[in-house]
């Protein structure tokens, strides 16, 4: 492809070279450059890319993109730009012929639930025969096809070769999960969504945004680029959203008025049964997924497929089938243990309560939590999870989960000093810990292994080792019952 067309839509100017040159291919990793390609040169918050642009050019790069000033004496095309990462977004959609622009793009973001939805999407929209398309945390998928997902939201090279995968095999849809780094990081710079959906805000990321407003503002990119606004008003945060966006707004609620609702709930140990309110019609729906906040999952997931012509029945069916892997996830479903065992994703402050107060809706005996916190991530929600762990459980077994770089018994001193209750236990090793949990069950009771949910790994340093708590939980299963 030719470079100017590449560069439709950006502001640029050359310091060097020409623009009517061929280009093979673009990327913003040095090492994977081969003859003909374009380079991005990113700033990172570890490696800054401008440092490897000798290196693309030795490789072969034809062009480089860049921010800062270079040396003007490469034998290669230069553009300069205000922005890398807007530039590369532009770009990457104009290398793969502007795919997004081909199907509906339905896009979700806030602190919980943002999976859920995007599961609940996908199967309410199959049922209307929708070929659909979703990239998440758990996975990405086209249609049946499931494909591993590296981060919840692709960089935004490798999610314009995703749209383009998705196009070729015709989905007609496409539902992702916005993430918080990837508005920040303009991972969808430049890309049009149909529907945006706004779950709730409560305190996470941290590390990353700084400051709470700065985590607000990220989210709230997402509106300014859809159509129409999808969001919940019963969130603390929901009016100020519905405040800031300009577009076509969409409410959804439980406790307030509302343009869609939910009426007549109903919470089991199985799921939750309600009636769906939409312009004077109801209609009953049954989830396999307990809780009031997967009931607001639902609202918001209706309210987008409504938005775009599907029928409430086809609602209906879809939400009623959809299950999620790792999301208030029973584990001993097929055993007689006398006690039941939860494994959920929950990894935040908001998370753990939603958990935890959700379980206790429907244990009949004692509730015990096996939960931590991940290493080089906020830390002062440490405490706090530590207090709701402690608060909400008749037992708390406290251990690892993701420790990363830093000491696991550090990350648990910083959880334990937001502990006023003396009703917990510190198992360091997080194996050990869901066996400690399970040995001090009794009959009724109900266990919730919150942080890690679908994950099949824990990081450790610099290594990532195979840990999956449904396999760990059959095998003390066979060990001790």
């Amino acid at each position: 492809m030719k470079l100017k067309e590449l560069l439709k839509g950006l502001n640029y100017t050359i310091s060097n070279g020409s623009e009517d040159i061929d280009i093979s291919k673009v990327e913003y990793d040095s090492r994977k450059i081969l003859k003909g390609d374009l380079f991005f040169c990113i700033e990172g918050f570890k490696v800054d890319g401008h440092r490897f642009a000798s290196t693309a050019v030795k490789n072969g790069a034809a062009a480089i993109v860049c921010m800062q000033d270079i040396e003007e004496n490469l034998p290669c095309t230069i553009i300069k730009v205000k922005d890398s990462r807007k530039a590369m977004s532009l770009i990457s959609a104009n290398y793969y012929e502007n795919p997004s622009d081909k199907f509906k793009l339905i896009g979700i973001t806030g602190t919980n639930g943002k999976t859920t939805s995007t599961f609940m999407m996908k199967s309410i929209l199959e049922e209307a025969s929708k070929k659909v398309g979703l990239i998440g945390t758990i996975a990405n998928y086209i249609g049946d096809k499931k494909m591993h997902s590296e981060r919840t939201t692709p960089e935004s090279l490798e999610l314009q070769k995703l749209f383009y995968e998705m196009n070729s095999e015709g989905v007609d849809y496409c539902i992702m999960e916005v993430s918080s780094h990837s508005l920040s990081l303009d991972r969808v710079y430049g890309v049009e969504f149909s529907e945006a959906i706004f779950t709730n805000l409560t305190q996470d990321h941290l590390d990353f945004h700084k400051t709470f407003e700065n985590y607000y503002e990220a989210k709230l990119k997402l509106f300014s680029s859809a159509k129409n606004s999808i969001i919940n008003i019963d969130d603390q945060y929901g009016k100020r959203v519905y405040d800031d966006v300009k577009n076509n707004k969409i409410t959804y609620s439980i406790e307030k008025a509302a343009d869609i609702k939910a009426e007549n709930i109903n919470i089991h140990s199985r799921g939750a049964s309600f009636n769906l309110i939409y312009k004077g019609d109801s209609i009953k729906v049954n989830l396999n997924l307990p809780g009031r906040y997967n009931i607001y999952n639902a609202l918001g997931s209706a309210a987008a497929c409504l938005n775009e012509g599907v029928s409430l029945e086809h609602i209906k069916a879809g939400l009623e089938k959809v299950t999620v892997p790792g999301r208030c996830e029973i584990v001993t479903k097929g055993y007689d243990l006398g006690f039941d065992v939860i494994v959920d994703y929950a990894h935040t402050p908001d998370g753990l309560e939603n958990i935890l107060k959700t379980a206790r809706e429907f244990t009949e005996g004692r509730l015990i939590s096996v939960f931590g916190c991940g290493g080089d991530r906020d830390i002062t929600k440490r405490p706090i999870m530590g207090k709701i762990g402690s608060d909400l459980s008749d037992i708390a077994v406290v251990t690892s989960d993701n420790p990363r770089t830093e000491e696991p018994t550090a990350i648990i001193e910083d959880i334990v000093k937001g502990i006023e209750k003396d009703n917990f236990v510190v198992v360091l090793n997080r194996a050990e810990a869901i066996k400690k949990a399970m040995c001090l069950a009794e009959k009724n009771d109900v266990i919730v292994i919150a942080g890690k949910g679908h994950e099949d790994y824990q990081i450790l340093k610099d290594k990532v080792i195979h840990f999956d708590e449904r396999e760990i939980i059959r095998d003390i299963i066979k060990e001790l019952f």
